[in-house]
């Protein structure tokens, strides 16, 4: 497999008071890899702990999920860009593996596949409303994904070019129905789910998880 070098990968971390969870993420960025924290508005010293911890932090002042990943993917400079969530819920280790399948021409774009280490990681409302998603996003592109999750790693150039537009929770979806519009082969890659520390935004409660559906839903009726 081709390595994975110091030139080749940022990872865009969106971030809202995840001040708790960013060391033990930061901690575990992967050698060669250089972690992007975007602020979102946190009022908790997210911010400064991210660059306590060797971070490049970009502030996105316009709220939402898509808004600091769009922020993040233009911040950055590698090759290959990554996005991961900061609280805690995912290793960004796994990184690595998903790179180097970039890297090794067997997919365009590689979607993390959430295995979750215990029940309580994963809410059971959470979970349905991500499957019943991912079937839609597969009826409408027919890209192989029982997951639409928050780490997804493509070559950073091309995946800005795909113009995606969404700067709220649809984005993860608009970027599977973009990237496949254009031909992209899509993979999906398994990655351990932790209980997140403290509570999500979207996935944490059922007021969150109602608005992702909402916005994905917006997403797949364009």
């Amino acid at each position: 497999m081709s390595p994975v070098t110091d030139a080749e990968v940022d990872i865009v971390l969106p971030c809202l008071n995840e001040a708790a969870a960013l060391p033990w993420v930061l901690d575990r960025i992967p050698a060669g890899m250089r972690a992007i924290v975007v602020d979102n508005g946190s009022s908790d010293g997210s911010a400064e702990v991210a660059r306590a911890g060797g971070a490049l932090v970009v502030e996105c002042r316009q709220r939402g999920y898509g808004a600091a990943c769009h922020a993040g993917a233009q911040a950055a400079t590698a090759e290959l860009v990554a996005f991961c969530d900061c609280d805690a819920t995912i290793d960004p280790g796994a990184i690595a593996a998903m790179a180097r399948m970039i890297l090794d021409g067997q997919a365009e774009l590689v979607v993390g596949r959430r295995r979750p280490a215990t029940l309580r990681a994963w809410p059971v409302h959470a979970r349905l409303a991500n499957r019943e998603l991912a079937r839609r996003v597969r009826r409408r592109t027919g890209a192989r994904l029982s997951d639409l999750g928050p780490v997804r790693v493509a070559r950073r150039e091309p995946y800005l070019a795909l113009g995606i537009s969404d700067r709220r929770a649809g984005y993860p979806a608009e970027t599977v129905v973009r990237a496949a519009d254009a031909g992209w082969r899509i993979v999906q890659s398994d990655v351990v789910y932790l209980p997140r520390a403290g509570r999500s935004k979207v996935t944490g409660t059922v007021r969150g998880t109602v608005r992702a559906i909402r916005d994905m839903s917006a997403v797949l009726s364009r």
